[in-house]
Order: C-alpha cells, then structure tokens, then sequence
C-alpha cells in the first residue's frame, strides 16, 4: 500500500479553502492536507519577511505530515513568501519536494481574456504591494496594462459575515470605481484574493456587465492537473484514498464555523501548534 503523502494546500486563514475545494472537484481521487494559520492572520497587512517566516515554518510541518508537494492557496504568502522558499530553502532542505502558488498559473492565462489588453486586479495590500502581478503579467503578456486597487476592507467583511449584508455595498462598490476609474478600456477583472469570490454577488452587481470577472480556482486546479501531469515522478508520489484532513493553529470551533462559508458544508479541524 503506497505511503500516505498528501498534497499540501496552506493558507494564512480560511480563504484558502475555495481553492482547495476547487482542486478536489477537479482532482478527487488524491489526498489533502489543509492547513489555515488562523492564530497569525491576517497575513496581507504584515512585511515581507514575516510571511516569509510564517510561510516556511507552515510549509515544514506540511513536509512533516507527509506532503511531498505543497499549494500556497494564499496569494500574500505567493506573492512575499514562495520565490524565497524556492530559490533558498527548499534546495538544501527538501530538494525532492516542491512549492506552488496560485500567481503564477493565474497570469500564465489572463491575457487570453483580454481583448483591450487593460486589466484590472482587486486584492489585499500585501499583494498589491508586492508588485508581483504587475511582474508577472508583464513575463506572459508585455502587451497588457495592468491596473491594482487594494481593498483592505473585504477580507474582514468575509470573515465577519457581512458579505451579504447591505452595508458591504459600499466597500465594494468604493473598489470598484476606484479600479475602474484608472482606465476606462478595462475589460478583465481578476479577484486576487481567495475571500473574494463569496462577494461574487455584489461585485457583479457593482462590475459594468461587459466586464469578465475571473476567479482563481479553478484556474489553480487546471493548473496543478497539467503539472502533475508533466511530472509524472511527483504525481505517482501523491497517494490516493480520497482523504481530506484539515488542521488550523487557533480555535477548532471558530475554524468549523467560518470554514463552512467557504467549503459551504462543516468541516472539522484539528488544532495545530506551531
């Protein structure tokens, strides 16, 4: 029986968790580990260093469980954290094992939607910061103008439940203008956060209909099938009993009420310390 190695999926809270459930739809037959750092949350309003810092120690107890691939489900953690991990750590500390992101599979492909070449990206300010989708995009896509706009007001809104409420509309309608207003040819948004697709709704609602607003799960999972499926080595590494494990480092209650938001049924969590 092959050894229990699950794919890793880490993120620095719950919203990591559209990413992952888009991966199982796509990819159910491996095992997932899920791992939120919800004691040291929010990570988009801290320095580079610290997510870095954060990041690998969650990456190792992820390597420690048994993952001999790991998913940063957190584009502040993709954008401040993974190149370090990469380049620095993981030569001399798990040669054999690898770390993804979600930045990089998202601006491989957002120029195919793009017919005016103008794109707009919401996200947090660590991300927005970073400059990485602005990097990024311009390695695929030299042609296209990007444009950020962080709404440092959105994750807290998920995470309180108050995306549904009357009173969001006037933080993300306030992003929206603020976005579109830096370039009247914007045809493409991308929602460069994992908390921002359960304010889908009302960013529709606000978003001028001709607009193509993109998620990134699915795009994630498309990306991490092709990649498995062009190493064939780590993919026959993954093990397969469909299991699915999920472990926070705060409150195990707190974490199965909000994670339910984004699973969308109740998840039980274990508890780990860091």
């Amino acid at each position: 029986m092959q050894e229990y190695q699950p794919i890793g999926v880490f993120d620095s809270g719950y919203g990591g968790l559209t990413i992952l459930k888009s991966i199982v739809s796509k990819l159910p037959q491996y095992d997932y580990v899920y791992l939120g750092d919800n004691a040291r949350t929010p990570y988009g309003t801290r320095s580079f260093d610290t997510v870095y810092q954060y990041t690998l120690e969650c990456v190792r107890h992820l390597f420690d469980m048994g993952c001999r691939l790991v998913i940063l489900a957190c584009n502040t953690a993709s954008a401040k954290a993974l190149r370090n991990i990469q380049q620095l750590d993981l030569p001399h500390m798990a040669p054999d094992r690898r770390v993804l992101g979600v930045i990089r599979p998202t601006t491989e492909i957002i120029g195919e939607y793009s017919r005016s070449r103008h794109i707009g990206i919401l996200a947090t300010r660590g991300t927005v910061t970073s400059e990485s989708y602005l990097v990024e995009i311009e390695k695929f896509f030299p042609d296209i103008a990007v444009y950020q706009e962080a709404c440092p007001m959105w994750v807290p809104l998920v995470e309180n439940g108050e995306h549904t409420s009357p009173g969001a509309d006037y933080f993300v309608r306030q992003h929206i203008d603020r976005l579109l207003s830096q370039s009247p040819a914007i045809d493409t948004v991308l929602l460069a956060c994992t908390h921002y697709p359960l304010l889908l709704p009302k960013i529709k609602a606000f978003m001028p209909e001709q607009i193509t607003v993109l998620s990134q799960g699915d795009i994630v999972a498309n990306s991490l099938a092709d990649y498995l499926n062009r190493h064939p080595g780590m993919e026959a590494q993954c093990s397969r009993q469909s299991k699915l494990t999920f472990y926070t480092t705060d409150s195990t209650e707190e974490f199965g009420r909000q994670a339910s938001l984004f699973w969308g049924t109740p998840v039980e969590a274990s508890k780990l310390t860091l």
